[in-house]
């Protein structure tokens, strides 16, 4: 880690807890059947990967979610509320920490996201942080449904390293997911899988000699 200069932050479970299983549950109780493979971790069903690349507008996902459910009744609050359960929080003390590693990286953030989980963490941040986005922690914020683009195509990587004018080889990437790292080495990144919950990520950057 001598040479690294730039760091590009995953959001989801790195820094934002996460967790998949919540939303299995809900999405199960709207009548979803196969939740498994409908949506998991590692892969689920193409109407995601559709939100998060902006494909297909948070009104046609849950069009989508309807009829996958067989179940016209469904209205969007339910289907909101399914889909934001598995959006835990930031623990307190991780904003801080990426405070403190921006002054000493150039520090980025690169997410899959997708428009109905947006507007609700923007809203938690207002609401639980006081903040209005997560601005003042990065030289920029990558999100895959306004890019077009999502982890791990290497495309998604190659754009924040031109953007930005980054060194490959002196660039970090941070990311919960092994998939996710492979693409980011395809694009010539370093990269690091995060083993730690959030609210460790002070503590797993120090065992990694990335902060003091």
């Amino acid at each position: 880690m001598q040479k690294i200069k730039n760091i590009i932050f995953d959001y989801g479970n790195v820094i934002f807890a996460i967790d998949f299983r919540i939303t299995q549950n809900s999405l199960k109780q709207l009548g979803i059947p196969n939740i498994e493979t409908f949506f998991g971790h590692t892969g689920h069903h193409n109407l995601f990967n559709d939100l998060e690349t902006g494909l297909i507008t948070p009104a046609q996902f849950r069009d989508g979610i309807r009829e996958i459910a067989q179940n016209s009744a469904l209205t969007d609050a339910q289907i909101d509320a399914a889909w934001n359960s598995l959006l835990i929080g930031v623990q307190p003390g991780t904003h801080q920490v990426l405070l403190e590693i921006k002054k000493n990286y150039r520090t980025f953030l690169l997410s899959n996201n997708n428009q109905i989980h947006y507007d609700y963490i923007i809203d938690y941040l207002k609401k639980e942080h006081q903040l209005e986005n997560n601005d003042s922690f990065f030289e920029n914020s990558y999100y895959s449904h306004f890019m077009k683009l999502r982890k791990p195509h290497v495309e998604i990587y190659e754009q924040v390293i031109r953007e930005n004018n980054l060194n490959p080889a002196e660039t970090l990437f941070i990311d919960d997911t092994p998939g996710h790292l492979e693409g980011a080495k395809k694009a010539g990144l370093q990269t690091l899988l995060m083993t730690e919950k959030p609210e460790n990520l002070g503590a797993f950057l120090k065992s990694k000699g990335l902060l003091v």
